[in-house]
């Protein structure tokens, strides 16, 4: 072990620079100086209570020398559940790496919502071509009027699409259970029960006069409330994107950006045309809204406007290929200020960055990517709360 001497050696004290290391060797050759040497390395320098122990070195002059420097061993942390970061595994079914963030940026409240269940369900083994495959759920809810409604998505939405597998997984031919129809079926009843949920519930508070959030306090009508949701569920095989609103998911595929949804934006020819039809109006007063208040042609929630403003997913199959490297889930405060384009080169410049440093740490990478892009959404000014969530696909 070297030693290393710091302080100043005065004139009266001082000698050759030979002479001091002579007798540093000649002390050093002393056995009792050896055997002092051997109990202090002997002795350990951190207890059970992870408090270190301080030892106190004396010279042969009775001089108190400085207490030594104890180096603590940088370990690599493990993920946190509040960031969000994923677990990697080995397996052919590994969970996959992912990371989020969410901030309330200029909003006085945050309404925003973010789920991630890997592995949320699990097919029974029928075949040798259909194996034991997990299936891995993330959402994101935009909320509006209070953060009740994206809450409660956050708490039940995975459970009733898991719910509808169960139900259409009995009896159904393994072809069909991948087919864009069963899908859309499997999303649409989950959309269609959470609204429900969410109406059922609004009503029973109304009628209880239960206060649980915001706008129980400051109104018995919880009517005007709701939350957009876009939800990706990562099969061995395929990307299902089920939207609801105007947040997005783009996938990231060699290097160009995917859109794996359409913004159910009012001013939408199809979007206008439905609520048309059914007798609703879309005006336009800072912006778009339908009948001149909700700037979203669809939701979770919002009965006030039923049935201009639908609870009925578009749903999206994409095949997966080696050249995926990333999907991206974020609410509209991200995409009001910052183009697919931009999101996906940020998020790729991340994983790839540190998947060429860490070793096994692109979950970090993921974590880092979901921040980068919200703060350069806040940097654009961003008015809106702003949630990201990166999935690591590579």
């Amino acid at each position: 072990m070297a030693e290393i001497c710091c302080g100043v050696v005065s004139e009266s004290e001082g000698g050759s620079c030979e002479t001091s290391t002579r007798a540093a060797r000649r002390r050093r050759a002393d056995p009792a100086v050896k055997r002092r040497c051997l109990d202090l390395c002997d002795k350990p320098l951190h207890n059970c209570g992870g408090e270190t122990e301080k030892l106190s070195l004396r010279s042969e002059k009775g001089k108190q020398l400085p207490p030594p420097i104890v180096l603590t061993p940088i370990l690599n942390p493990l993920p946190s559940s509040s960031s969000g970061a994923g677990i990697s595994s080995n397996r052919k079914d590994a969970l996959p790496k992912f990371g989020f963030a969410s901030v309330c940026g200029r909003r006085r409240d945050m309404e925003d919502a973010v789920a991630s269940h890997p592995s949320f369900f699990r097919r029974e083994k029928r075949d040798l071509e259909d194996a034991a495959a997990a299936l891995h759920y993330f959402g994101v809810y935009d909320g509006h009027g209070c953060s009740h409604v994206a809450t409660k998505c956050k708490e039940r939405l995975h459970e009733m699409v898991k719910e509808e597998l169960l139900l259409d997984d009995v009896g159904e031919e393994v072809s069909d259970r991948n087919s864009s129809s069963w899908w859309r079926r499997v999303m649409e009843r989950s959309f269609t029960r959470m609204d429900r949920e969410v109406v059922a519930w609004n009503e029973n508070v109304v009628e209880n006069m239960i206060p649980s959030c915001r706008c129980e306090l400051q109104s018995p009508d919880c009517d005007a409330v709701g939350s957009t949701a876009v939800v990706a569920v990562v099969t061995p095989c395929n990307i299902v994107v089920a939207n609801c609103g105007d947040s997005r998911a783009v996938l990231c595929r060699n290097g160009k950006a995917i859109p794996l949804s359409t913004d159910h934006k009012p001013d939408r020819p199809d979007e206008m045309n439905r609520i048309q039809a059914a007798g609703g109006r879309v005006i336009f007063w800072e912006g778009a809204r339908v009948l001149g208040v909700l700037a979203m042609s669809r939701a979770i929630g919002d009965n006030y406007l039923k049935p201009y403003v639908s609870c009925e997913p578009e749903v999206t199959i994409t095949e997966r290929s080696e050249g995926d490297e990333c999907l991206i889930l974020a609410s509209d405060g991200l995409w009001d200020v910052v183009s697919n384009e931009t999101a996906c080169g940020v998020a790729r410049m991340c994983l790839k960055g540190k998947a060429k440093v860490m070793d096994g740490g692109t979950d970090k990478a993921c974590e880092d990517a979901s921040m980068l892009l919200t703060k350069l959404a806040l940097a654009r000014r961003s008015a809106d709360n702003v949630s990201v969530l990166v999935i690591d696909l590579s």
